[in-house]
């Protein structure tokens, strides 16, 4: 008999499956604006969302990437699971991705870090992220030249961006714990890319600031004294839990790094792959009732990104 927790991840994908991409027509007024590529000169930062937590920044001259999960693992392969190459190449070249000059992942599940170094491979860039992180790189055979190992409070530049990682926690679940102490060899059990180290993720850029949030936990006073214009939040699970979590979660995050503008991510059912509109999971929608009431009280706009598009996050924000 199969694992409760491999039934319930199984029914977790089939009524994601079910929802379809109508999901998201109650909240099209919310979504960002398209915008063009920054190029370089024009001081704008633009930002391309790729599901899960996965957002490639751009400002015309450096180009960097949180977690890059592209390869997607069908929810049949999660006990034999590695990076697709040939799915990692084709993403890649439709969001027109050529050079990046860093990669930097928020944990190390597979949601997360799977592809993350492969990624650095193809496209030149640092593997950024805990040791549990370093190792996915190990065991993919990424040079340790390009591994760079954080740890909180830690700023690395990058042109003209500046990415600090702040201890944080996951949401609260029993999936993964732990770390991954020695080069992790692949296919792996999804369960074998264990958590390891959680960030919240700052990127700077030339007076703009954006909070990653990649999972919907938190942890201590790390994010104290911080500022960000823009969080892109992590609302995976967020739905499920109680009411008292939700309004903790976003005072811990959002409230205090006095954000302007939410972005909510970690919304989609990640066993689907890219090729296919992106499908909210369960719980999306109680999710962003949660999240529009927050904003409504707190004067803080709700904008959902826009998948394989160009956006520009802070645009209008004074």
């Amino acid at each position: 008999m199969k694992p409760l927790r491999y039934i319930l991840l199984g029914l977790l994908v089939f009524a994601a499956g079910s929802l379809g991409a109508a999901g998201l027509d109650d909240y099209k007024s919310l979504r960002l604006p398209e915008a063009t590529r920054a190029a370089a000169g024009t001081n704008r930062v633009t930002v391309m969302f790729l599901g899960v937590a996965t957002l490639l920044f751009d400002d015309g001259e450096t180009a960097i990437m949180i977690d890059g999960y592209l390869t997607r693992v069908p929810f049949a392969k999660f006990k034999v699971m590695a990076p697709d190459d040939a799915v990692l190449k084709k993403h890649l070249a439709r969001a027109g991705v050529g050079k990046l000059a860093a990669v930097a992942a928020v944990h190390s599940h597979f949601d997360h870090a799977l592809d993350s170094p492969r990624v650095a491979q193809f496209t030149g860039a640092m593997l950024l992220g805990s040791e549990s992180t370093a190792n996915i790189g190990r065991g993919q055979g990424l040079a340790e030249s390009q591994i760079k190992v954080v740890k909180n409070g830690d700023s690395l530049l990058y042109g003209k961006f500046k990415i600090t990682f702040l201890t944080s926690a996951h949401l609260p679940s029993k999936f993964g714990l732990g770390q991954i102490t020695e080069p992790l060899q692949f296919p792996v059990h999804g369960e074998a890319m264990k958590l390891g180290e959680a960030f919240s993720i700052l990127v700077e850029n030339e007076g703009r600031s954006y909070l990653i949030q990649g999972s919907a936990g938190f942890s201590g006073s790390e994010l104290t004294g911080r500022k960000a214009d823009v969080v892109f939040l992590g609302t995976g699970g967020l739905g499920a839990t109680a009411a008292s979590y939700q309004s903790r979660y976003w005072d811990a995050i959002v409230k205090t790094v006095s954000a302007k503008r939410v972005v909510p991510i970690h919304w989609d059912n990640f066993y689907l792959p890219l090729d296919v509109d992106l499908v909210p999971a369960p719980g999306f929608d109680k999710s962003m009732d949660a999240l529009i009431a927050f904003g409504k009280k707190d004067e803080v706009e709700i904008r959902l990104p826009v998948e394989w598009q160009w956006t520009e996050p802070t645009l209008g924000l004074k």
